[in-house]
């Protein structure tokens, strides 16, 4: 196996643990430690912290050991507000589009979350959910506006999954998703950017009562 395979799989393994908060943000990660707790070498270590980096969930410091990364609240809502106005210009450039047919892996997403939302790992059906945005934004066909785009869902992975498994917070977001794509299939851009923005204020109004309540620390 190749250490750029390898490291792709610790980073599977380390992004899972961030998630479940087995690392909390702000929990060194050493190195050393972890390489051996995992039988790996260092070098394919090193590069899958790296990735994780890449993607926002691991701050790296000089010198010293990487960290998970622990966001303010105002980086999210900052992250947030960018990440709005992404996904309002990819569902009004898709409704420009008039293709019916670049729908439908939107459409066979959507009701993929539905079927398996109570058959597989939370994880899973969270990467699923955030399948479904990327979709969205794929079906643009406009390159520039995916590279924005991605990264900046990355970084908000953590506390979107913590959010997602709040009570309750599973069948509204179905709901909001629904009226995403309903909008989508009407070709009605207005009714799309208002179900977009609707979701997204829904997500940060709920980890803001995360932070309000001190839960940002574990899943």
């Amino acid at each position: 196996m190749s250490n750029i395979i390898l490291a792709e799989g610790i980073a599977e393994q380390l992004r899972r643990g961030i998630l479940r908060g087995v690392y909390h943000p702000g929990a060194a990660l050493k190195e050393r430690e972890l390489a051996v707790e995992m039988d790996v070498s260092r070098t394919p270590m090193r590069e899958a912290i790296r990735i994780l980096a890449q993607q926002g969930l691991v701050t790296l410091r000089a010198s010293r050991s990487p960290v998970v990364s622990d966001p303010s609240y105002q980086e999210i809502t900052d992250t947030v507000q960018v990440l709005i106005t992404l996904e309002e210009l990819a569902v009004q450039l898709v409704c420009e589009r008039a293709d019916p047919q670049i729908l439908v892996p939107i459409r066979a997403l959507y009701q993929r979350l539905l079927d398996q939302a109570d058959q597989i790992d939370s994880i899973d059906l969270f990467a699923l959910d955030m399948e479904f945005h990327a979709a969205v934004v794929a079906a643009t066909q406009n390159t520039a506006l995916g590279m924005v785009h991605r990264p900046l869902v990355e970084r908000m992975w953590r506390v979107r999954y913590v959010s997602a498994n709040q009570s309750g917070v599973r069948a509204q977001t179905f709901s909001e998703h629904l009226e995403i794509v309903e909008a989508l299939e009407a070709g009605n851009s207005l009714r799309a950017k208002r179900a977009v923005r609707a979701h997204m204020s829904t997500m940060l109004e709920n980890i803001r009562y995360m932070y309000d309540d001190g839960m940002v620390v574990s899943s």
